[in-house]
């Protein structure tokens, strides 16, 4: 039986019980309420459950053709899910005419789907060929809204990117893995040998490539042609598209490091002109969803423990390149639940609430 509709559209959160649905819930509970019923779904092993949103427990459904059922025009889902999944079901939220956010990577190569970062390419969402939106992946949404900004002012022409990734970017299986890990190394003078963290972590490493604790690991994704790493060419297409540069020169190393949350980059962007430090600090100053940490005199800069639980990107460590006017070097912090994923895909479901209201 359909449930009664409430005032508003209908929002349904597939994957509600997974990392980046628990952070989504928790932000739907404190920002501007547009939505009528809000729907919980999640796989079948997970129906039942009851979760608090907006101060009152929901049942989550199973993740069914019925699950989307007196969803229309103006209603959207948004996706949390694996990219098999999302592709699986999300076009049945679109055959019943609601739109669909999926933040996987299904549709972000799909040139009838738009890939979205609300601070840079709202407009965007009204383009929806196929009734569904992208959101790009957390080590691109963190630095999507600073590049997008000093595009803007500057006119981007080459970005080099490292990236330095938390573990809970692989769901609860990348922090579980770390926190055993650390379990296993702490209060030991592990570290100072040739293969003495390994035996201590065994060769069970999670959704890692390596060890974590006490080390990186720079690798994160699949092996590419020519030694790159799916994700690495992945995060190069989505920073294009999302910019409106298909030619931007752009060359990634992602690096996996044992922090729980929030993903850090260091970054070095060319620009069709010289560079002023001190107005770019002002251009970011002056940016929706970047704050602006950048004192070191003082020990202020980004980290990710800090960034950790915030809303915004953090940027700092701003200065201009010693051997390149035209280039400007600085470091990003985000986390990657929430400024990396869960505010992504809200933001963009409340723009496309706002086109019905």
């Amino acid at each position: 039986m359909t449930p009664a509709r409430s005032s508003g559209p209908v929002l349904a959160v597939v994957g509600a019980t997974g990392a980046v649905g628990s952070v989504l819930l928790q932000l739907l509970s404190v920002r501007a309420d547009v939505w009528g019923e809000i729907r919980l779904i999640a796989s079948p092993r997970s129906a039942g459950r009851r979760l608090v949103v907006r101060g009152e427990e929901t049942e989550v459904l199973a993740l069914t053709e019925d699950a989307f059922d007196g969803m229309g025009r103006g209603d959207t889902a948004v996706f949390l899910t694996p990219a098999d999944v999302s592709a699986r079901w999300a076009p049945a939220a679109t055959a019943r005419g609601a739109a669909v956010v999926d933040q996987s990577a299904a549709f972000r190569e799909d040139p009838r789907v738009p890939l979205v970062v609300p601070e840079v390419n709202a407009e965007d969402v009204r383009e929806r060929p196929r009734g569904i939106v992208a959101g790009p992946d957390c080590v691109t949404a963190a630095m999507a809204a600073a590049l997008g900004a000093l595009h803007a002012e500057y006119g981007l022409r080459d970005l080099t990117v490292s990236s330095y990734q938390a573990a809970s970017a692989a769901g609860r299986a990348g922090s579980e893995a770390l926190r055993r890990q650390i379990s296993l190394v702490a209060g030991t003078s592990l570290g100072g040998m040739t293969g003495d963290v390994r035996r201590a972590v065994g060769e069970d490493t999670g959704p890692f490539a390596g060890p974590l604790a006490l080390n990186v690991v720079p690798w994160c994704g699949g092996l590419a042609a020519g030694g790159w790493s799916t994700q690495e060419l992945a995060i190069r297409a989505q920073t294009r598209r999302i910019l409106r540069l298909p030619a931007l020169p752009v060359a990634v190393t992602c690096v996996q490091v044992p922090v729980m949350t929030g993903h850090s980059l260091s970054l070095r962007a060319r620009f069709d002109g010289a560079v002023d430090a001190g107005r770019a600090r002002e251009v970011l100053q002056a940016a929706p969803g970047v704050v602006v940490v950048d004192d070191p005199a003082a020990g202020e800069f980004p980290t990710p423990v800090d960034a950790a639980g915030t809303d915004p990107a953090w940027a700092g460590r701003l200065r201009a390149s010693l051997d390149d006017p035209c280039s400007l070097e600085f470091f990003v912090c985000a986390d990657n639940l929430l400024h990396g994923s869960a505010l992504n895909a809200v933001q963009t479901a409340e723009l496309i609430a706002a086109e019905f209201a």
